[in-house]
């Protein structure tokens, strides 16, 4: 799939941008690319993962006409796992069949693009691709994912691709000493729908802003502290705004910078 955008002010050049896979060769350019970006430092085992494919799904974008050689280096990329409904944080934000315990939902891991090739619809098209994967999963009922509450260009990014904001979760993330809320987005695929209706998911969602969504939150943290996981307690995604510290993340735990 090919993206051929504007040329973008930072570059001395246009660039014409293709996704591929993302390759084992990609694993330093990944590891640099996520410690420039998210203000979170990952385990090499959350790379390995990624560049070999175990549990984890990718894929990368390449300047083409990038100079110097490096127009099959990653600039952008997006990361994802194929998690069971049944045990997954969002079980009731669907209309969910008990007696098909195998559907499955995409969770979105990270999502990043280098800051000279930002603005160019790189990060837009990596989210189609992720949700052209899961649409092509018969048993696939939606693509989700969370973002910070202070990242408003990621927002605005979801709800124009038509995810649905459906929760608040205060206290979601824990960085550099400091708790931030998220927002939990939803995109659902082959008829997958939200339990209730729209107008009634309208005035959930209202009912839990008003009450600053305590009850619902108290209860999430209960049901995840109850559940065993191989994956870390650190929740895996949310679009951050780049800041540097050293603290390391388990395996999978991953927040993602949106472009």
């Amino acid at each position: 799939m090919l993206d051929c955008a504007m040329q973008n002010l930072k570059l001395s050049h246009n660039p014409l941008i293709q996704y591929r896979p993302i390759r084992t060769s990609d694993l330093e350019v990944l590891q640099k690319i996520h410690g420039d970006l998210f203000p979170i430092r990952y385990e090499s085992e959350f790379f390995q993962n990624v560049v070999n494919g175990r549990g984890i799904v990718s894929w990368g974008a390449v300047d083409r006409n990038r100079p110097n050689g490096q127009n099959d280096e990653l600039i952008g990329f997006v990361t994802a796992r194929t998690v069971l409904a049944k045990d997954s944080d969002i079980e009731d934000f669907l209309r969910y069949d008990s007696s098909r315990s195998e559907q499955t939902l995409v969770y979105i891991l990270t999502l990043g693009v280098a800051d000279s090739y930002r603005n160019l619809g790189i990060a837009s098209s990596l989210i189609h691709e992720v949700i052209k994967y899961a649409s092509n999963i018969p048993i696939c009922r939606a693509v989700y994912l969370h973002v910070i509450s202070y990242n408003n260009p990621a927002i605005y990014l979801y709800k124009k691709m038509y995810f649905q904001c459906v929760r608040r979760l205060p206290a979601f993330y824990f960085i550099n000493g400091q708790h931030y809320d998220a927002y939990l987005f939803i995109y659902y695929v082959n008829g997958g729908r939200s339990p209730c209706s729209p107008l009634e998911l309208v005035k959930l969602l209202v009912t839990c802003a008003k009450s600053g969504f305590k009850t619902v939150a108290a209860k999430l943290w209960t049901k995840e502290e109850r559940k065993p996981s191989k994956w870390p307690k650190s929740k895996e995604s949310g679009s951050l705004l780049p800041t540097k510290h050293n603290r390391r993340m388990s395996t999978e735990g991953a927040v993602s910078q949106f472009v």
